[in-house]
């Protein structure tokens, strides 16, 4: 900027402002790819301090958001991400308003990008900070943490996690797609885990973000309830698990025998007595060590988000939950 203040003399820190402003004329009469490329721009001529850097870093994502220009909108909630996370917001009450925006619009990008489940996991699970904003500010987004735990099968350790979370904010929220998770994986309850899998199935016809995921979460759900009901009884009769699942029995047995071939189960199909018999899975070391550095990792990082939420405790200033963007 100094540069071209030097450059070109009719240029000032007014003219900035002004293309800024411009930008945001544009957003607001729906011109988003205009207001996107002046936002790009206005990025370039202002340093981190400026006034107006963070809402230049929201108004593109947002224009990016409503073009569903995925790659460049998730690349957009990265920056914006960083620059909240690097402290450059004034108080950590108000980094923890950031983040609970965040944390919202970035449901947009997470359920339309080819890897957005995998982040929706990376960034609302294996960060206290955002875990943390989740707990205090908005509870009701478990579902959609739930929802793409259960979808993902690279993070099925994930799980674990998820469930003590879901235990603690029980009391705050739930709802049929986190009381599946409390059915099947706290309380062991098959008959209530299958009613809950019913209730899920509407919810999640009428949820924005999850329609689309219907079918694979109802999937990866029935398979959660076999791999548990297989893991408790070993050996099972088809015609309970097909009752357990939702299914009609010669259904169930061609699920299971495709599920077996897919996913290498150790289980074996005894199609005379009607039976599934499950070998024994052993759990590696290299798994175990993995495991168990996840989870001390994950106990480091809370402890530290929880020095930080004393600090922001002892802070006099106040803001309300939600509040107007200037952008």
């Amino acid at each position: 900027m100094k540069y071209l203040m030097e450059q070109f003399k009719d240029i000032n820190p007014s003219i900035v402002d002004s293309l800024f402003h411009f930008a945001k004329l544009q957003f607001e009469c729906g011109n988003y790819s205009v207001a996107g490329e002046y936002l790009y721009l206005h990025r370039f001529l202002i340093p981190p301090t400026d006034k107006n850097h963070l809402n230049n870093l929201w108004g593109k994502l947002g224009s990016e958001i409503l073009m569903q220009n995925w790659d460049v909108a998730l690349d957009d909630l990265n920056r914006l991400k960083e620059y909240i996370d690097t402290n450059n917001v004034s108080t950590p009450l108000e980094s923890l308003q950031q983040r609970t925006w965040l944390i919202h619009w970035s449901l947009f990008v997470f359920f339309n990008h080819g890897k957005g489940r995998d982040l929706v996991i990376d960034l609302f699970l294996s960060q206290p900070q955002y875990l943390n904003a989740i707990q205090t500010m908005c509870p009701h987004i478990l579902r959609y943490l739930t929802c793409a735990v259960i979808t993902n099968k690279q993070k099925r350790g994930a799980m674990r996690d998820l469930v003590k979370v879901i235990q603690q904010e029980s009391y705050a929220y739930h709802d049929p797609i986190t009381e599946f998770v409390e059915c099947l994986f706290v309380n062991f309850d098959f008959d209530g885990a299958q009613q809950k899998l019913r209730e899920c199935e509407v919810v999640l016809s009428n949820d924005f973000f999850l329609v689309a995921c219907l079918e694979d979460f109802m999937e990866n759900a029935r398979l959660f309830i076999f791999e548990t009901f297989c893991r408790i009884h070993q050996c099972i009769s088809i015609g309970m698990l097909a009752e357990k699942i939702n299914m009609e029995p010669e259904e169930a047995e061609k699920w299971i025998v495709n599920l077996i071939r897919n996913a290498r189960l150790d289980a074996k199909i005894d199609s005379k007595l009607g039976h599934v018999v499950m070998g024994t899975q052993a759990v590696s070391p290299y798994q175990q060590l993995i495991d168990k550095t996840q989870q001390l990792l994950m106990r480091t990082q809370l402890q530290a988000s929880n020095v930080e939420q004393k600090l922001a405790a002892s802070n006099p200033d106040r803001l309300s939950h939600w509040g107007a963007q200037n952008f």
